[in-house]
C-alpha cells in the first residue's frame, strides 16, 4: 500500500492554483480519506479558459463523450474553486471512477465516503445536482456564481477565513499558531478594518470571534 505521502505526492500538480480554502480542503480530504483506507486522487483543479473550451468541444465538436457543459469561464474550475476526484487502488497503479467500488471492504461505497467527508469539509457535490450529475466534482462557490467570478468579484477575506476555520475545526490535527496568526493578519484583520471604516458592528464582531476561532484551534488564548 502506498504511504500518504505517496499517495498525496499524486495530486500535487492539480491542487496548484486553487484558492487556499479550497485546496486546504483538498488535502485535508485526501488525508481524511486514506484514514479510511481510500486512496484517491485529485483529477482535476484550476483549469484555463483554452484547456475548459478544449473539455466542452469533446463529444461535439471532437472526439470523445461529453464530459461538461460549461463553456470556458462558465466552470467553477476556471476560478480555482472546484476539484474533481478518483479513487486509486492500494498501490496506486490503476484509477478507479466506480461510485459502487468498496475497496476498504466495509460494505460502504468508497464513493460515498469520499463525499461525505468532502461534505464536512465544506464541499458540494456535483453528484447533487438536478442534471447532469458530475459525481467526482467538488466545489467551493463561496455563494459566488460564474458570473460574478467572470466579472472579477472573488470571496471576501472574511467568507475564506470563515471557510479556513471550519476546515481547521473538523481537521484531526491542531493547527500551528503560526499559521493561524497568518491567517488572522491576511485575512481577517483587514476585513475588521474594513467593517469599522463603514461602520458594521456586526461585521466587526463576526471577524473577531472568527479570529478567535483559529486561536482556539491553534492552542492560543483568546482576545
Amino acid at each position: 500500500m502506498l504511504t500518504l505521502l505517496q499517495v498525496k505526492n499524486k495530486s500535487v500538480p492539480k491542487l496548484e492554483g486553487l484558492l487556499a480554502p479550497v485546496r486546504a480542503a483538498a488535502e485535508r480530504l485526501i488525508e481524511r480519506c486514506y484514514t479510511r483506507d481510500i486512496p484517491i486522487v485529485i483529477t482535476q483543479g484550476l483549469r484555463t479558459i483554452a484547456e475548459q473550451d478544449k473539455l466542452y468541444a469533446q463529444g461535439r465538436t471532437s472526439a470523445g463523450s461529453i464530459v461538461t457543459n460549461a463553456r470556458g469561464g462558465y466552470s467553477y474550475h476556471n476560478f480555482g474553486v472546484a476539484i474533481d476526484f478518483a479513487l486509486l487502488s492500494q498501490d496506486g497503479k490503476q484509477v478507479y471512477w466506480d461510485t459502487k467500488r468498496d475497496g476498504n471492504a466495509n460494505k460502504v461505497a468508497d464513493w460515498a465516503e469520499v463525499v461525505d467527508e468532502a461534505k464536512r469539509l465544506g464541499f458540494a457535490w456535483g453528484g447533487d445536482w438536478t442534471s447532469f450529475k458530475d459525481y467526482p466534482h467538488f466545489e467551493m462557490t463561496f455563494g459566488l456564481s460564474t458570473a460574478q467570478l467572470r466579472a472579477g468579484i472573488r470571496p471576501t477575506a472574511a467568507q475564506i477565513a470563515a471557510a479556513m476555520a471550519h476546515i481547521t475545526k473538523e481537521d484531526l490535527y491542531i493547527m500551528k499558531a503560526e499559521d493561524a496568526n497568518d491567517l488572522i493578519k491576511r485575512y481577517l484583520q483587514p476585513a475588521w478594518a474594513a467593517c469599522k471604516q463603514k461602520g458594521d458592528a456586526a461585521g466587526m464582531q463576526e471577524a473577531h470571534r472568527l479570529a478567535n476561532e483559529l486561536r482556539k484551534a491553534s492552542g492560543q488564548k483568546e482576545q
